[in-house]
């Protein structure tokens, strides 16, 4: 679930901030024919996911740097709520999730690689949207248990989660309970039987503190978020694939043009994972605004020029 609150909590505070250079995933769909010239208002939006926010600022200050007029939604919320938004044209740009998005639009998707999901999400995304190039960089999904947890009881990957016999306590979001690689697909794929312990905060803090106190035995947290490692967390393998690649990638209406496409994908064709997890850290460790975060990054990267 790509939906992640932008939470840090500090002194019982709750503070808001908001996965190379190169694609190695293949080029974005034809553009539909638009005008090449810079110029005219794009509304750019986010999740209620702090990195999310910070991806959808670095595209809302690339489009500004090429003389596009922009308009920023962000924090809209769980997928349920912002892509019927997208989808009838009142969001123009959309930082996505490719897995996820494509399970959610098409529940009998069969694509398993990251070049599969790529593909297939055109056709289910329809005719009024489409996906951009999409970056190197993925944010996922992933179960993550204590240290201590994983040697008292020789976990690794999420199968070894069968062997404590007895329903798992899952800390995540409500919605991972409806999920494809929630509790039923835990069950389907690994024999795990699963329960969500509603902790809503997208993997957040709050959730990273229910799993340390003992309120589950693991959490959903997404890979690239700097407090996996912060916090000494073993992320379970996937072997079966249960949760499908997450690469970032730009869903576009049709008034994102030629160039304001070619501003985006100049964007995620140097985001790496490697890079976002520094992004988010900055957010997560410094507090700094998704604003700040993408100014320099962009300037870094000469993409402000």
């Amino acid at each position: 679930m790509k939906i992640r609150i932008a939470a840090l909590v500090a002194a019982g505070a709750l503070a808001l901030t908001a996965c190379s250079s190169s694609n190695p995933l293949g080029s974005a769909s034809p553009a539909p024919s638009a005008p090449a010239s810079a110029g005219g208002t794009l509304i750019v939006g986010s999740q209620q996911y702090y990195s999310n926010e910070i991806i959808a600022e670095l595209y809302a200050q690339a489009l500004e740097a090429k003389g596009f007029t922009i308009t920023r939604q962000y924090q809209i919320g769980q997928r349920e709520v912002y892509l019927p938004e997208l989808q009838a044209g009142k969001i123009d740009v959309f930082p996505e999730y490719s897995g996820n998005l494509l399970q959610y639009l098409d529940k009998k998707a069969t694509a398993s690689t990251g070049e599969e999901v790529l593909a297939a999400l055109p056709a289910a995304l329809g005719q009024s949207l489409r996906p951009l190039t999409a970056a190197a960089a993925t944010d996922q999904d992933s179960y993550n248990v204590t240290a201590d947890f994983a040697k008292a009881n020789s976990l690794t990957s999420i199968a070894d989660l069968a062997k404590l016999n007895r329903t798992i306590k899952v800390c995540g979001n409500s919605e991972l309970a409806k999920r494809p690689y929630g509790p039923t697909g835990l069950k389907s794929a690994y024999g795990v039987d699963a329960e969500v312990v509603p902790v809503e905060d997208s993997g957040g803090p709050l959730t990273i503190k229910a799993l340390k106190d003992g309120k589950c035995d693991t959490a959903d947290i997404y890979s690239a978020d700097p407090s996996i490692a912060s916090n000494n967390l073993t992320t379970l393998s996937d072997p079966k694939s249960l949760v499908l690649p997450q690469n970032v990638v730009p869903i576009v209406s049709a008034k994102v043009n030629e160039a304001a496409a070619a501003a985006i994908d100049a964007v995620d064709a140097k985001l790496s994972t490697e890079e976002l997890v520094q992004l988010n850290a900055l957010s997560v460790t410094k507090q700094q605004s998704s604003a700040v975060i993408a100014k320099d990054w962009l300037t870094s990267k000469g993409l402000l020029g």
